[in-house]
């Protein structure tokens, strides 16, 4: 192993290697997935790193471990925010779904065009939208791949994909809620 250069470095590798197992540990206890666990704890110590002197910490384990805490929160937050906004999604699609069953066969030739322009105006808010965020919710819309999938096709995280997908329903979402205030 070669000498690290400076006192930052040094003290971060030790405190990697003393505390990171531990730390990865307690994140995959408190978010219930070693892959998000992971992630969280590198981020942890790049927080750290970009810190000017981490070494001059008075208790870096317990700013490490406080750090880590936050953003396992916030993560657990998105997550939480993100599986309510799909149950929404879910059960108001399935809602639709039963509402337009009951009335295909009397739609009027002006409900089959307001629905056309809607598609229209959905598909050009996915257009709008960055695009590995658009990747990601047409992966999971168009081609019915789980959010572990389009991780591994797009090599980010799963966080990454729940972040992406919810940003770009936010989006449509906002862009139809403009076009179309009485839906």
């Amino acid at each position: 192993m070669t000498a690290l250069a400076n006192p930052k470095d040094r003290f971060l590798a030790e405190l990697m290697s003393e505390q990171g197992p531990g730390l990865e540990r307690y994140l995959a206890r408190k978010l219930d997935s070693l892959d998000d666990a992971a992630e969280i704890a590198q981020e942890t110590f790049l927080r750290l790193h970009r810190m000017q002197s981490p070494e001059t910490l008075d208790n870096a384990r317990a700013y490490l471990f406080q750090t880590a805490t936050n953003l396992a929160t916030d993560q657990l937050r998105r997550r939480s925010l993100h599986h309510r906004y799909l149950s929404r999604e879910s059960s108001s699609q399935q809602s639709g779904d039963a509402a337009d069953d009951a009335r295909s066969d009397t739609l009027s030739p002006e409900h089959v065009l307001a629905a056309r322009q809607k598609l229209q105006s959905i598909m050009r808010a996915v257009e709008e939208l960055p695009l590995p965020v658009r990747q990601a919710f047409l992966l999971h819309r168009r081609s019915g791949l789980s959010y572990e999938a389009i991780a591994r096709e797009m090599g980010v995280s799963v966080s990454s994909v729940e972040k992406y997908i919810l940003q770009a329903l936010r989006h449509c979402r906002k862009r139809l809620a403009r076009l179309y205030p009485d839906d």
